[in-house]
């Protein structure tokens, strides 16, 4: 891939050289220095949140969009009395030894070649979801994590919410019975992307940058900085995108690791426009003997199940149990709720895990590993919406067995140079 050797022969610093995962020590700074990298949504909302943690101090702001940088630094003084520095490449970062650890939340195509970039230079990551923009990157992460020994955490952030770990553990001791079933689900009312037209590039982005390690395709006037989620050359549809938090929470109470079988079903009904991926998508996992997990997603119309536009439930031979947020609620098997819990879902927890992870060494509630496991549920459904078949896997790995066509999409092309390598 371009790698930071190459960049820095044309930059100020290039004697710096790669800081190993071995060279790494603890940042003799009380709190844990970190950048932020692609803060025009996720990532300034994450800088206002890790403002609210003492345990952070954020020494960069990373984007292509000048306008962004601009913005979350005003985000950032508001929280912090140090001005941290803006760059557009966040591998200007990656010498700087006082960097503790890097927030990726760049778009889907970046998460896995920054994180391993990053775990290559030393630095701890912690990664929006989902972990990677197809399966084999996840791979790649998990192997970049454990082979420079970084701690890299992903953004299901519902693993550190106290009242959904209450719930989970609620399940696991069988307070609903043996559960057969979890459902997911996510709707929304999101308008038409349109046809976009070829046009110049912004003068402030850098778009080049952008598209980073996706092979370069012509700029067009309804991609950035959102619509590219509903491309599959850098997005992972809506599966991807919100799908991930409930197939997560699925995943952990029941607590299976990879399917048996897949089965996807829907398409996109309501707009005629650009987007490739489903507005209408239901997707069956199926975990051999154990259980099933559903998922539903409706990005075109509000009303969800439970009462909920988001959510997911479990039922099991005993009672059943509803997660909404930081809610729950525990049925019996005549429909009467029996406990209930209220809470308010904030980053906060799961940033103060990240930072004792970083400072300890240990493994945080939402590890990569896991984090990668959920995320290929994503995968594994949108590659059996887009080939219109059923997929049989090893139950040992989750890999797609006897179907050439959809093992095509467990990678992707790259953009010549940028190939993530362990």
């Amino acid at each position: 891939m371009i790698n930071r050797r190459q960049l820095l022969k044309s930059s100020a610093f290039a004697g710096a050289g790669l800081a190993s995962g071995a060279a790494f020590a603890q940042s003799p700074n009380e709190k844990v220095v970190v950048a932020v990298m692609g803060v025009n949504s996720r990532g300034d909302q994450l800088a206002s949140a890790l403002g609210g943690v003492p345990a952070y101090e954020i020494a960069y702001i990373c984007d292509v969009d000048e306008r962004a940088i601009a913005k979350t630094t005003q985000t950032v003084m508001r929280r912090q009395q140090k001005t941290p520095q803006g760059v557009k490449d966040f591998r200007r970062i990656l010498d700087d030894k006082a960097v503790d650890a890097i927030f990726i939340a760049a778009p889907d195509h970046w998460h896995a070649p920054a994180t391993i970039l990053a775990c290559s230079a030393g630095k701890h990551v912690y990664c929006e979801k989902p972990a990677c923009h197809n399966p084999r990157e996840g791979e790649l992460m998990i192997q970049a994590a454990r082979k420079y020994n970084r701690v890299v955490q992903i953004g299901t952030q519902r693993r550190s919410q106290p009242a959904v770990v209450e719930a989970i553990a609620k399940v696991h001791a069988g307070e609903i019975g043996r559960v057969l079933l979890a459902r997911g689900w996510y709707n929304n009312t999101r308008q038409t992307i349109g046809y976009g037209k070829p046009a110049s590039v912004p003068d402030w982005l850098d778009f080049s940058l952008w598209q980073g390690p996706a092979p370069e395709r012509p700029y067009r006037d309804n991609l950035v900085h959102y619509n590219w989620h509903w491309f599959w050359h850098w997005g992972t549809g809506e599966l991807g995108n919100n799908g991930i938090h409930a197939l997560d929470v699925c995943r952990w109470g029941l607590n299976v690791d990879y399917p048996t079988h897949v089965t996807s079903g829907g398409g996109k009904y309501r707009y005629q426009d650009d987007q490739e991926t489903p507005d209408t998508h239901t997707v069956t996992f199926d975990f051999g003997d154990k259980a099933s997990i559903t998922w539903e997603g409706r990005s075109w119309h509000p009303r969800g199940f439970e009462e909920s536009g988001f959510g997911v439930a479990f039922y099991g031979d005993k009672g059943s149990m509803i997660i909404d947020g930081a809610n729950y609620r525990v049925y019996d098997m005549k429909d009467k709720v029996v406990t209930q819990s209220t809470g308010r879902l904030t980053d906060a927890p799961h940033l103060q895990n990240f930072a004792e992870c970083v400072k300890s060494g240990k493994r945080s509630n939402a590890d990569v590993e896991d984090g990668v496991k959920s995320t290929l549920l994503c995968h594994l459904g949108n590659i059996a919406w887009r080939t219109g078949r059923a997929l049989d896997l090893d139950p040992k790995n989750g890999h797609i067995k006897d179907d050439k066509e959809a093992r095509a999409l467990w990678g992707r092309d790259y953009r010549k140079g940028w190939e993530p390598q362990v």
